[in-house]
């Protein structure tokens, strides 16, 4: 059995787009809800996002926060990787404040050190989970990406080599 059997996500730039290519480069099955359109900072227009992930759903609505809850609602659990630690991100709080509302666990964290408060956290989740990934995105923190992908990649190997 699979720690995590589905990454899920809503396909912005910074934080979800490298769970997202994480996933995939991973063969992990992605799921997620998406703006309508599939709007994403980096791609405005219609199919958006979905012309990469076509796997991602749109919500009904433009808005953002739907898709942000929509997510925390259909997961397990959240992972919020929030590199600057920053509250400066709506999006990141709306995620941790519907997590919350939810009754869903999450767990924030800002950098690779953080390694093994994951793994831990992860452990009291049990198998076949569904995780949601979020943070910030591109324009609010340049280095959510990279510093994602360093987790994902060492969380990753770490949840594999127990099998």
């Amino acid at each position: 059995m699979n720690k995590i059997a589905f990454i899920r996500t809503g396909g912005q730039t910074g934080v979800d787009r490298a769970a997202l290519d994480f996933a995939r480069k991973h063969n992990i099955s992605i799921v997620g809800w998406c703006p309508k359109s599939g709007w994403a900072e980096d791609m405005p227009h219609s199919p958006g996002i979905r012309a990469f992930y076509p796997e991602l759903k749109e919500t009904p609505e433009e808005d953002v926060t739907q898709r942000t809850k929509w997510n925390v609602r259909d997961s397990h659990a959240t992972l919020i990787i929030n590199p600057k630690h920053s509250k400066l991100s709506k999006g990141t709080n709306l995620t941790e404040q519907t997590a919350k509302e939810y009754k869903r666990p999450y767990l924030e964290v800002i950098s690779e050190e953080d390694f093994d408060k994951i793994i831990d956290w992860l452990n009291t989740l049990g198998v076949e989970l569904t995780l949601n990934i979020g943070g910030p995105r591109q324009s609010e923190s340049p280095e959510a990406y990279q510093i994602t992908t360093n987790i994902l990649e060492k969380v990753f190997k770490a949840v594999n080599d127990k099998k």
